[in-house]
This record gives C-alpha cells, sequence and structure tokens, in this order.
C-alpha cells in the first residue's frame, strides 16, 4: 500500500498532511487535552479524525477547524462524528476563533499543525488569546524547542520571546516520524500553552513590542545597540539597565518589554513635541 494513503484518503502536500497513527502517542496527547464535558473544545486540521474520536468520546460536542473539503464530507458522514461535531471548513489562519467562545467561556484548542503554516498560525491565535484557556498541538520538534528557548541559547529569536510573553510552555512528550502516515522528515513533539491570565511583564503597546524584538532579532550577530541604532541609544538601554553590548539573544524577555516600553513612550513623547 501507498503509505501516502491513509483509509481511503491520500495525503496533500500542499496541506501538509501527516496523520498519527501511533495509539499510545494518541492516548497520551487526549491525557494531556484533559477533556471535559462542560469544556468548549476546537480541534484545528482534524484530518482522519485520530485525536477527535477519542477526544468527542469524552464530551458532547465540539468545533473543528478542517481546509481540506474531502476531510470535511467524511466527518460529515462519519458514524460516531457527524452529530457531535460543528464543522467549519476554511483556513485556520482566516479563521475568528473569538466567534466560537460563548461570554465567560474559554476555548480549549488542539491540533496536529501542518508544520508550514505552525508560526503564523500560532501569531494569529495570539491575536485572540484572551478567549483562550489552553492550547495543545502537534508540531515539528524544532519549533517547540524555539517555543521554549530561554535567553543565551542558539533556538531563543523573535518566536521564542512573543509566544513567551502570552503564555507558558510546558512540553508534553516528542514523537518519531513513524508514528505518521506518510512519515514525515522531522521528529515531531507536543507542546502545551498555557495563556497567563495576568501578563507577568505587561507591554504598553503590542506593536511596539513586535518591532523592536523584530528589528533586535533581524540582526542576531549584532550588538542591540547596533540593531536598535535610531530606535534607542546606548544611554538609554543603560538607563534601563540593559548591557548595549549584548546580542539579541542574550536579552531576556523582561529587558525587551522595558526596551518596547520606554520606545514607544519616546515616541508619544515625541508627537506631543512635534
Amino acid at each position: 500500500m501507498n503509505n501516502k494513503v491513509h483509509l481511503g484518503h491520500t495525503a496533500r502536500k500542499r496541506f501538509g498532511q501527516n496523520f498519527l497513527n501511533d495509539q499510545s502517542v494518541i492516548d497520551n496527547i487526549v491525557a494531556a487535552i484533559d477533556p471535559r464535558p462542560q469544556d468548549h473544545i476546537v480541534e484545528i486540521g482534524p484530518g482522519l479524525g485520530a485525536l477527535t474520536e477519542p477526544v468527542a468520546a469524552k464530551i458532547d460536542s465540539m468545533s473543528v477547524v478542517e481546509l481540506d473539503r474531502d476531510l470535511v464530507e467524511r466527518l460529515k458522514k462519519h458514524p460516531q462524528l457527524k452529530d457531535k461535531l460543528t464543522i467549519h471548513q476554511g483556513d485556520a489562519l482566516q479563521f475568528d476563533f473569538a466567534a466560537l467562545a460563548k461570554p465567560g467561556q474559554r476555548l480549549k484548542v488542539f491540533g496536529n499543525l501542518p508544520y508550514n503554516i505552525s508560526t503564523p498560525l500560532m501569531f494569529h491565535l495570539f491575536e485572540q488569546i484572551d478567549i483562550i484557556e489552553n492550547m495543545h498541538f502537534m508540531l515539528q520538534k524544532e519549533v517547540v524547542l524555539r517555543l521554549c528557548a530561554k535567553p543565551n541559547t542558539k533556538a531563543y529569536g523573535r518566536l521564542s520571546v512573543m509566544a513567551q510573553y502570552y503564555c507558558k510552555m510546558i512540553p508534553v512528550l516528542e514523537v518519531g516520524p513513524h508514528c505518521f502516515v506518510p512519515a514525515p522528515k522531522v521528529h515531531s513533539a507536543v507542546l502545551r500553552l498555557e495563556p497567563y491570565r495576568e501578563l507577568p511583564y505587561p507591554a504598553d503597546d503590542l506593536k511596539s513590542l513586535q518591532v523592536v524584538v523584530t528589528q533586535a532579532f533581524s540582526m542576531r550577530r549584532k550588538t542591540i545597540r547596533n540593531s536598535l541604532r535610531g530606535m534607542i541609544n546606548s544611554d538609554e538601554m543603560a538607563e534601563l539597565g540593559v548591557d548595549s553590548t549584548c546580542r539579541a539573544e542574550q536579552i531576556s524577555l523582561k529587558q525587551f518589554v522595558e526596551l518596547a516600553n520606554f520606545f514607544n513612550a519616546k515616541g508619544a513623547k515625541k508627537v506631543v513635541e512635534d
């Protein structure tokens, strides 16, 4: 049998489809998600339902977002799932997850994310973080390492800072290529993201934080005095207790927020003066 054909469906490269089919991995992920009857659960990319079935078995109903029309049709006819699922056919990158949340209720989101959209999808979800209880994602192991990375490590970068601004990162388990059909060329890992109820280091302006972090890591070999030239000078950094001879990968989340808040206030002051 062609290893790209699973349960009569051919995996589509353009959708980044790799179907999970290892029962022990599935059991571990479902245990981590811990579905409860009262939960409002949303799955991104249910595919052939490997995770959907055991999660749906523990609850009355759930929502799924699936791009592939053929898979949507399969889910609509699925004997165990058809009456439990609210299916949204479309691109998760454009999807309004906030529209699913009822007043006073947060969503539990999970999915085996296609590697080619995992980072932009996470940033899309961060924009709607207030309505999310937690997230469990199967991701490329390299992406999980970047999400969890601490300062002074190679993996630490823009994704690490921005994700850790919003969420606590908890690695769940590592998953080898043999657990999928077709087997991907990379190793995977499952990560739990817990949004902070109160941000440990709130930014005065999110755009300023994004600008400062992006600019700093766009020239990660340079010192931040050089990468942030024209935005914040060495004396101003010294006032904030930040060593201007450090590189971006040596700057903590707390320091990035302080730099961004200073940059934002400086911009606001300039507008008033002008």
